[in-house]
């Protein structure tokens, strides 16, 4: 943590030992004696605003939950890194090579906001990020580090859902990943009709960039990115591109320094890019996009997670969309019938063309669902395939004309863009090759039956 900022060290950090030689602590030590308004002040005079999709500001969620705190009498902390946003790989390397730095952001937030425990909800399948969750906190729990013994590292399961945070809370409380009504600065963990308990919930990332704001201040956080979007984020590159990976990026970065300059396409072979799977499609006339909240909200796209997914124009369109919808309706709780009538009935008539058996009434039948999907949704996930599925028919109409002549040709068809792995030398990204078998009701089809099995069994 010296001067010059960078979330994610050359090399993990290899123990406390070496945490503390870079600065570690000086962010909860100036933490606990500025006292909590403090605190708030300075995480709001920075600008940090969360990395996990939305974008809200840091300082102000801190803010309400800890005066909800002091009336109600009991809040809690969470920390959301149950990454699993197609496209996206960040929270894994901020835990693998630092993990010492997100759990001083977690000791940080339940000093300042007076938090009764906290909570770091990751997937069980991140078997070497959990345990080096689990051994930075012990180090720093023995060490004496204000709270750290208070913080509890939560397997979870390898669900989209488990990323949503009223969703995430289940988890955390032992339950299915089905998410709740109400948000969790209202109602919390463990909450009942007397006890709401509200809970602050923070991506990986932003509880991160905590300990250096706390340390060296807000203005120095602030000589990086833009003015309303200040700092750096990880951004993901995957797809039809030479050099896959994760970045870190002061914000404002344009979107052809990632996609271009640094994964290697030439601008004339995009075709589409996506941030993940809850926004419209970008297409390449859009590369000297600023990445940062305000340029994408302005462009009528989303940063997401900073997660973008490239495709080349040898691609079809169709089939692509047919994978990120697919991938909705199969994440879907299935509680409301915006998903169960609405991303479901998508996925099934956009296969139907994939296949090359879709009727041009369906393309019609498409438009409609889109607009009314989102009717009485319980999360953002309807809004999502609404994005995705409208923006691809509104621009590339020629697509699916294509399709009701005939079927995506094998040799163009992609892979869900569901990240397992990345090999940093190499510059390659992993995509999940057994996502395929995976249905609406949260089952895998056996290996062997994959070609006999109905492609979208009813709930």
């Amino acid at each position: 943590m010296d001067d010059g900022y960078q979330l994610l060290p050359d090399e993990p950090v290899a123990d406390l030992d070496a945490y503390v030689a870079m600065g570690g602590g000086a962010g909860l030590a100036r933490a606990q004696e500025i006292g909590t308004d403090a605190v708030i002040a300075e995480v709001r005079a920075s600008g940090l605003r969360g990395r996990g999709g939305a974008g809200f500001p840091t300082g102000i969620k801190w803010r309400g939950v800890a005066d909800a705190a002091t009336a109600d009498g009991r809040a809690y902390v969470a920390c959301n890194a149950a990454e699993g946003e197609p496209g996206t790989y960040k929270d894994r390397p901020l835990m693998a090579k630092n993990p010492f730095q997100l759990l001083e952001g977690m000791c940080i937030a339940l000093v300042t906001i007076g938090a009764e425990r906290g909570y770091v909800a990751t997937k069980e399948r991140f078997t070497h990020e959990f345990g080096r969750l689990v051994g930075a906190r012990d180090a720093m729990a023995d060490a004496g580090w204000a709270r750290a013994a208070d913080i509890e590292i939560v397997p979870g399961p390898d669900s989209y859902l488990f990323g949503e945070e009223k969703a995430l809370l289940e988890v955390v409380e032992g339950k299915l990943p089905m998410p709740r009504l109400v948000p969790p600065f209202q109602v919390g963990l463990w909450a009942d009709t007397a006890n709401p308990n509200p809970t602050c919930v923070n991506n990986a990332e932003t509880l991160s960039h905590i300990p250096w704001i706390l340390a060296r201040g807000a203005e120095a956080f602030r000589q990086q990115g833009t003015e309303e979007s200040p700092g750096t984020m990880i951004f993901t590159v995957s797809g039809d591109v030479a050099n896959g990976g994760f970045f870190e990026l002061p914000l404002g970065t344009s979107l052809r320094t990632l996609v271009c300059d640094i994964g290697g396409i030439d601008a004339e072979d995009v075709q589409a890019i996506w941030s993940g799977v809850s926004n419209s499609v970008i297409t390449p006339d859009l590369l000297d996009l600023p990445m940062d909240f305000e340029s994408m909200k302005e462009a009528g796209l989303g940063l997401g997670s900073g997660g973008f997914v490239v495709y080349d124009r040898s691609r079809c369109m169709v089939q692509v969309t047919a994978q990120l919808e697919r991938f909705l309706a199969n994440e879907s709780c299935g509680q409301c019938n915006a998903c169960k009538l609405g991303n479901l009935f998508m996925a099934e008539v956009l296969d139907r063309f994939v296949r090359g058996e879709a009727e041009r009434s369906d393309l019609e039948d498409l438009r409609k669902r889109t607009e009314i999907v989102t009717d009485q949704n319980r999360c953002y996930l309807p809004v999502g395939g609404a994005l995705v599925v409208r923006s691809t028919l509104d621009t590339f109409p020629e697509a699916f004309e294509a399709r009701l002549a005939s079927p995506t040709p094998e040799d163009v068809k992609v892979l869900c863009p569901k990240i397992i792995d990345v090999d940093e030398d190499a510059g390659e990204v992993v995509f999940d090759p057994e996502y395929h078998r995976k249905r609406p009701d949260w089952s895998y089809v056996a290996p062997e039956d994959v070609a006999v099995a109905e492609p979208w069994p009813a709930y």
